[in-house]
């Protein structure tokens, strides 16, 4: 299968010069300051922006991973080769451990995950880490509560997001001033749509975890979604697992990474899919499907 993607360079040139003023304002007013990195395309591209925007010197971010302890193998082992290749301090913490230290309980039965338990662990880093401002790679195309997002999300004393009280960002003006015990989150690439992102990474050869591209795994179908099998999973009665040529669109824990049956094998082939396809990138997050305002509840919670 080949495909002719036709990119759109200046498009994309100005989505990438955006980002890396927003970059270079976020180092300019802050002091401690980290990227947000799951190991997914979005955080890879950021970490890219950024090494781009301070190139030849070292990048002013360290890389902050919320590990749930059900992560795909392939992404723990991207972000530390990632990490060495270029010299910058990652800084791992763990769900398991909020659990243990009963600040939060982990969920039980079928449909149990802890990517909701991460927005504890991830506050508690924050504060434990003295954070001003942590940096995501979320975009106003991927859901109707990210698209309420500006560029810089104020964050007050516990952690929380309020969607109607945000501050006006005329003419690319940011205001980053905080009060003792908040922080803020920054999300450069929040113009930037899906299919912007797959053809800056084909523009820029960006490499990616092997996840992304079609791959031979065990499957399972829920609720009209394809989940990955894993042994700490639980089966319904009616589930079986099987395997098949799959890709994923999207990565996260794994309780709740929708899968896509694929024969994408490059990008060009991905571009193509996903250009054609009229499911949206978080239509497979299993997630989402808790409830109508499922994501807004989450990041008012501290959520990324």
């Amino acid at each position: 299968m080949s495909n002719h993607i036709e990119i759109n360079d200046g498009h994309l040139k100005d989505l990438e010069n955006e980002a890396i003023f927003v970059m270079r304002e976020v180092a300019a007013q802050f002091e401690k300051k980290i990227i947000l990195f799951s190991g997914g395309k979005d955080s890879i591209v950021l970490v890219h922006l950024a090494r781009k925007a301070f190139w030849p010197a070292r990048m002013p971010f360290s890389l902050l991973h919320i590990d749930t302890g059900h992560n795909f193998e392939e992404t723990i082992v991207f972000r530390d080769d990632l990490a060495g290749e270029l010299g910058v301090e990652l800084i791992v913490k763990y769900v398991q451990n909020s659990i243990d230290k009963g600040r939060v309980t982990e969920e039980q039965g079928v449909n149990a995950s802890r990517n909701k338990a991460q927005s504890v662990t991830l506050l508690d880093a924050i504060e434990e880490l003295n954070i001003d401002v942590a940096i995501g790679g979320g975009r106003r195309d991927e859901e109707k509560a990210r698209a309420k997002e500006r560029f810089f999300s104020h964050r007050n004393e516990f952690g929380q997001w309020d969607p109607k009280n945000q501050r006006p960002e005329l003419w690319n003006i940011f205001n980053g001033r905080k009060h003792l015990g908040e922080h803020f989150r920054v999300f450069p690439i929040s113009n930037w749509t899906e299919l912007d992102v797959w053809q800056y990474i084909l523009s820029e050869k960006i490499k990616l975890p092997g996840l992304y591209y079609t791959h031979r795994r065990k499957i399972f179908k829920r609720n009209n979604i394809y989940l990955a099998w894993a042994p700490f999973m639980q089966l319904k009665p009616n589930e079986e697992v099987f395997e098949a040529d799959v890709r994923c669109r999207t990565i996260g824990d794994i309780t709740c990474t929708g899968i896509t049956l694929s024969k994408a094998e490059s990008l060009e082939e991905i571009i193509a899919e996903i250009a054609a396809t009229r499911v949206t990138e978080r239509g497979g997050r299993y997630d989402d499907k808790r409830s109508e305002a499922a994501m807004e509840d989450r990041k008012k919670e501290g959520y990324f």
